[in-house]
């Protein structure tokens, strides 16, 4: 069950940030990288809601408008928001190197591919279709609007056990850039892996990363796995290349006459 951006596409998780950006720019409220990031992942209504009541933002707009953010202002935001994502999402959603063999040998292998993300159906489309052009297509992909309910809540990927007709949970693994993704993972009782380069937690794209030195690299790396395993996941891996490995590993743990459905790290 994999996450979109970050995860198979957008290097960095850049267009949902560049979007939120522009988004609270247009009503003179300054966003920073961290205060976007920090709750990436969530449906983006929820998204734009957190981000309210992030403090400095919290500041501003009582500065600009005189008046504290409420549920008229979050819904509004919402509305806004629509159009500046997709008009980003088309110039950042290219795949991610390793994504097309990775998956491809994933399937010769008999697994089956689920996707979930934090954007809508409409915000989504886009994204689908370039991807297919450039190679990937999962078997499912599931919105929060789909479902009534974004993450945390682990109705996304319950929707696409049921449609991959896969069960019991504790046979599937959730595999994302950030830390509402690992929740989902857990809450739906699945193995869960932390991606670090490619997503959220280090937040460049590639051309960025590969310019950093090496010791930077060494420390960015670090720092984003040990975030991702406090919240829970179970592995990390750089990128879903990465992830074969712990996958096989998980299948071996799977196989053992021992195993019983509990999950014991």
């Amino acid at each position: 069950m994999l996450d979109w951006a970050g995860t198979t596409v957008d290097h960095g998780s850049v267009a949902p940030v560049l979007a939120l950006q522009t988004l609270f720019a247009q009503h003179g409220i300054v966003l920073s990288d961290d205060d976007a990031r920090h709750d990436m992942g969530l449906l983006k209504r929820d998204h734009i809601r957190a981000i309210l009541g992030l403090p400095s933002v919290r500041t501003q707009w009582l500065s600009v408008t005189g008046r504290e953010p409420g549920d008229e202002d979050v819904s509004s935001l919402f509305t806004e928001f629509g159009p500046l994502q997709m008009k980003i999402i088309v110039q950042h959603s290219q795949l991610i190197d390793g994504v097309v063999p990775t998956i491809q040998a994933w399937k010769a292998r008999g697994l089956r591919i689920g996707s979930t993300t934090g954007y809508t159906r409409e915000m989504l489309a886009p994204v689908l279709a370039r991807a297919a052009q450039e190679g990937y297509q999962p078997d499912t992909s599931v919105c929060p609007d789909e479902v009534n309910g974004g993450r945390p809540a682990p109705w996304m990927l319950a929707r696409n056990m049921q449609l991959l007709e896969v069960y019991p949970p504790s046979t599937c693994v959730k595999i994302g850039d950030t830390v509402s993704d690992i929740d989902e993972g857990k809450n739906a009782g699945m193995w869960t892996i932390g991606l670090t380069r490619t997503g959220n937690m280090i937040g460049l794209d590639l051309a960025s990363w590969s310019n950093l030195p090496e010791d930077q690299k060494q420390l960015r790396l670090k720092s984003a796995g040990e975030r991702l395993l406090d919240a829970g996941a179970d592995f990390i891996a750089e990128d879903l290349a990465g992830c074969d490995a712990i996958l096989q590993a998980i299948e071996h743990r799977l196989a053992e006459p021992s195993f019983n459905g509990i999950m014991i790290r």
